[in-house]
């Protein structure tokens, strides 16, 4: 034997990657062509959101993850699948959903499914596992997360007043404002730290796929890439608390407060990736190489790969003309909404209570008033959303009854419960809201979606998908009630007495608006 047949011989590419590869590629543009406006949304928010500004960087990692193992890829013959075909039509399916419903995250990860599917429908499921990681990976490009943001935020609050008080300063809070001595703070949206989280899981799972090849050390550093930043995010936020009471609100009140806030987030992130290293298992401990010649490889079913790919983008095209189908039956325009009838009991007046609104905003139609009984007062405010869009709907993570950055009004309480109204039982939820001292508001809130009564987002999106897939419209409306709160809880009351007697009369101004009438 001579020296040359020991030498290792490269892999043999097989001959199916010339035509599958351009396939593949002219079908990923294909299908961001089709659903061209799902993929700018999530660019302009990439753009004007620096906590999702890493969706810059999300596919060029992704291109970079899968040209790392190419050796290991270009062994393997492309091979089609007209399953992966039906699956991207479901997909496509929720993409329609979420378009219909104005969920934009829901369009947004499922016009991401869309391009992964496509892998497997044409190179083959076995080409797609191989570089299963690097796909799922794209989801991290999807603005998500803001949904986290008041559940974060009464967190870092409740931490942030326990670790006061067990350090002996005395905090008065109400929801997420609280006071100590040197002064009072609030719990903001920047203070929340979905910016950090977010960061942290995706630089986190990307660390991990890296670093080790065990699945349980994948998932437990993935684990704790989550769990990290939320802490850190409480501890950051009772230091700032801290060193502006020391420093007598000198220092950490200012720009300086986002400083100490991301260096002292840069320092945990640091460490956590310094200690995940010390357990660290390469993925890759050579490239393989062939100690003999591979057998050419089977000839790829190119006329079939090409089928799957146009059957791909067919499918995609289907649900793009039926969004346009959707879109196309728009309802007239509306000036304003019914006008509610005289109620038993209750006087009508054009103002609003206290000047307060929810903010709700981007609405086709709305009416405010207040109504009177005696010494009671009960305020009645009405959004009402057709033709909805992006920026125009009713359910939004910009819609709610107060901003925490509100320099009057703050919620200081919150919960949900069930009352009679328009002869049937409905759940709304109730939110308490403090103005300045003694000022303090019961709000009840709930959505009408085409003739159905929901206080949950979801529904209301699941009712409002519903009616727009069945040709009914999108017509919505909030409904908001709203009345004083003393220490006897008599807010509560008059709220109750006021339902019974205006429920119909709100119901009847709903279906007339939807008639035009």
């Amino acid at each position: 034997m001579n020296q040359a047949e020991l030498r290792p011989t490269s892999l043999a590419a097989d001959p199916g990657w010339r035509v599958a590869l351009p396939t593949l590629v002219l079908t990923w543009l294909l299908i961001l062509l089709l659903f061209r406006e799902t993929a700018l949304a999530m660019v302009d928010i990439w753009e004007r959101s620096d906590t999702y500004a890493h969706g810059f960087v999300v596919p060029p990692i992704t291109l970079w993850l899968i040209w790392r193992i190419r050796s290991r890829l270009i062994v393997l013959a492309p091979r089609y699948s007209f399953l992966a075909v039906l699956l991207f039509a479901g997909v496509g399916f929720a993409w329609l959903v979420g378009e219909v419903a104005a969920v934009n995250a829901l369009s947004q990860f499922a016009l991401v499914a869309m391009l992964i599917v496509a892998v497997p429908a044409v190179l083959g499921w076995t080409i797609a596992r191989r570089i299963a990681f690097p796909l799922l990976f794209l989801f991290f490009a999807v603005p998500f997360g803001d949904f986290a943001l008041p559940k974060l935020m009464e967190w870092t609050a409740h931490f942030t007043i326990l670790g006061l008080r067990f350090s002996g300063i005395p905090v008065h809070a109400e929801g997420l404002r609280f006071v100590i001595p040197t002064g009072s703070w609030s719990v903001v949206e920047a203070c929340s730290g979905v910016r950090y989280l977010i960061a942290s899981v995706t630089i986190g799972t990307l660390f991990a796929y890296l670093t080790y090849r065990s699945l349980t050390r994948r998932l437990v550093f993935v684990l704790v890439s989550f769990l990290v930043p939320i802490v850190a995010n409480w501890v950051r936020a009772y230091m700032i608390v801290m060193i502006g009471h020391l420093s007598g609100n000198q220092l950490a009140v200012g720009v300086d407060h986002l400083i100490y806030g991301w260096v002292f987030f840069g320092i945990v992130i640091l460490a956590m990736f310094w200690i995940g290293a010390r357990w660290r298992e390469d993925e890759f401990e050579s490239e393989p190489q062939a100690t003999a010649p591979i057998a050419p490889p089977a000839a790829p079913a190119t006329s079939r790969s090409l089928m799957a790919a146009v059957a791909t983008v067919l499918v995609g095209g289907f649900w793009s003309f039926a969004q346009l189908q959707i879109d196309g039956h728009r309802a007239p325009p509306i000036g304003q909404t019914a006008h509610i009838g005289p109620l038993a009991g209750w006087q009508a007046t054009a103002s609003g209570l206290y000047g307060w609104q929810p903010s709700f905003e981007n609405y086709a139609a709305s009416s405010q008033a207040s109504f009177v009984n005696g010494g009671r007062v009960v305020g009645l405010f009405l959004a009402y959303y057709r033709n909805q869009d992006e920026q125009h709907k009713l359910v939004s993570s910009t819609n709610a009854l107060v901003k925490s950055e509100d320099p009057y009004w703050a919620q200081v309480g919150s919960g949900t419960r069930e009352i009679s109204f328009a002869e049937q039982e409905i759940k709304v939820r109730t939110v308490v809201l403090r103005g300045r001292p003694p000022l303090r508001m019961l709000v009840w809130q709930w959505y009408w979606v085409n003739g159905r009564w929901t206080a949950s987002d979801v529904m209301a999106k699941a009712y409002l998908a519903l009616s727009r897939l069945t040709g009914n419209g999108d017509d919505s409306a909030l409904i908001v009630l709203y009345a004083p709160l003393d220490v006897d809880g008599a807010g509560e009351a008059v709220l109750e007495d006021f339902v019974r007697s205006a429920g119909p009369a709100i119901n009847t101004a709903l279906r007339q608006t939807v008639a035009g009438q």
